[in-house]
């Protein structure tokens, strides 16, 4: 079996196209975990360039045998576990679900690593929402958990699952307790590419607003590229642990939607932002903020990109992506 052989479910995410690249880059074979769809979405890993240098697997978490049959087909010596309804807002409309996905589907998972090969090292991407109602500020590997989601409970068990493998089998498992991080391939649902969006629709005239729910929400906001290095450090370690990868800085909902609209000259934005009850989470998390002073001693890791370049950059991104597909439409038209 070769060491650079790579299994990453959640690979048509935000996070599993960088990833696989990162891999790619370093001389893996990379293969993917894809659900089975008669369209699968593959953007990501075409905006990438990389579609056609990624061996795509049919399966879900849901499917124990799907799991195990994608490791009997692809050999991986490294496992990475990005999949999961990640969507924090739909874990309280389908929390069974959630359960099953962002908890259970992680059980099989290792649960597949023990039976085929206990050799294979194991990543779980870990949340930030897991801690929720935070006990103190900032947060570390040794602050508790007081989730306020479905999904960050079902992060929880995902946390301590993989722990419990590590300290039951002596597998390799390894958490990355991640921290909010965003791109130009993230989701329209998730909020910063939402307002990066909705900003460079409005700058060309193609969106008259932006409704958002609390503009003092803090979040600790970071660059996904930079990220997935970390996932990656922490299956080269002897020893496997379980790491915060967090920018260790703390900025409002309101600073993010000033940076994009002044990106696009648009310096007054409260003319373009509506406040709406409606977007406002049942139960908010607290000062959410982390202590990546493990990931930095240990893995030699730190963040490359800056809030302000990541706000940037994803505005720049969108403003390209609604002036290509404007000018798509008006060809065909």
């Amino acid at each position: 079996m070769s060491r650079n052989t790579a299994l990453i479910t959640g690979i048509t995410g935000q996070d599993g196209p960088y990833l696989a690249r990162l891999l790619l880059d370093k001389g893996y074979e990379v293969s993917g975990l894809v659900r089975r769809s008669s369209t699968p979405n593959l953007e990501r890993l075409e905006r990438l360039g990389i579609r056609d240098r990624v061996r795509l697997i049919e399966g879900d978490l849901g499917d124990g045998g799907s799991i195990i049959n994608a490791i009997d087909l692809c050999e991986p010596s490294e496992f990475y576990n990005l999949a999961g309804q990640s969507f924090v807002p739909e874990s309280w409309k389908t929390p069974v679900q959630t359960g099953d996905f962002t908890a259970l589907g992680i059980t099989r998972c290792l649960e597949a690593i023990r039976l085929i090969d206990p050799e294979i090292r194991f990543y779980q991407a870990s949340s930030s929402e897991m801690f929720g109602k935070a006990q103190e500020t900032p947060q570390s590997e040794t602050t508790p958990f007081w989730p306020r989601s479905p999904y960050g409970v079902a992060k929880v068990y995902g946390y301590w699952i993989t722990i419990n493998y590590r300290e039951s089998y002596g597998l390799h498992t390894s958490n990355g307790i991640l921290f909010n991080h965003e791109s130009p391939l993230r989701g329209l649902e998730f909020l910063p590419r939402k307002v990066s969006n909705a900003v460079a629709r409005i700058s060309l005239d193609l969106q008259k607003d932006l409704q958002i729910g609390n503009l003092e929400a803090r979040r600790d906001w970071g660059y996904a590229n930079d990220y997935v290095e970390a996932m990656w450090l922490m299956l080269q370690q002897d020893e496997p642990g379980d790491y915060v990868v967090a920018s260790g800085e703390t900025h409002t909902v309101r600073e993010l939607i000033e940076i994009a609209f002044g990106r696009v000259g648009l310096d007054d934005y409260e003319k373009y932002v509506v406040v709406n009850p409606d977007f406002y989470r049942p139960a908010e998390v607290d000062l959410l903020i982390g202590d990546a002073s493990k990931a930095r001693a240990k893995l030699g890791w730190k963040p490359k990109v800056g809030f302000r370049e990541l706000v940037e950059m994803m505005v720049d991104a969108d403003v390209e992506l609604e002036k290509t597909k404007l000018a798509v439409k008006q060809n065909i038209l």
